[in-house]
């Protein structure tokens, strides 16, 4: 038995330390916001915070999340969580939506980190959450209405 929290709540799963955290999130746990994307931690539709900082789940082994505290799109809060949401939707940024809760995971990392990002480290932030429709200058604009939203 592997002990994890997730969005709050202390699990108990019955998996091999080695399985990603994507699957037993998905299959365990159904928390199904967390995509698959890849496999190979390139793409960033896995994206979930691990101790609020962004992490690939498809690429994280279960046995090495120990203590931490797993927080998925279905499980974010807060000022910065808000603000990211709030501006995706007023911003229209989704298109078909596949890779957006990783997208979002990120950019809720950067702006707890940031709160002022430049263009720069947006890009350095996002690098590697790939959206196929490319409606990367919205995820862009969005990133940068929620900054002026928390100021």
């Amino acid at each position: 038995m592997i002990k994890l929290t997730v969005n709050g709540r202390a699990h108990e799963v019955e998996a091999d330390p080695e399985t990603p955290l994507l699957w037993v999130l998905r299959d365990h746990l159904d928390k199904t916001g967390t995509k698959y994307g890849c496999g190979i931690a390139q793409c960033g539709a896995c994206t979930v915070h691990l101790d609020g900082q962004p992490v690939r789940s498809c690429q994280t082994r279960i046995g090495d999340v120990g203590e931490a505290k797993v927080t998925t799109i279905e499980g974010v809060s807060g000022r910065v969580a808000e603000a990211v949401q709030t501006a995706w939707r007023k911003l229209d940024v989704v298109q078909c939506g596949y890779c957006q809760s990783g997208q979002i995971m990120s950019a809720i990392g950067l702006l707890t980190d940031n709160p002022k990002p430049s263009d720069s480290d947006i890009s350095g932030a996002m690098d590697g959450n790939i959206c196929r429709c490319g409606t990367y200058q919205r995820i862009r604009a969005a990133i940068h209405e929620a900054a002026r939203t928390l100021a």
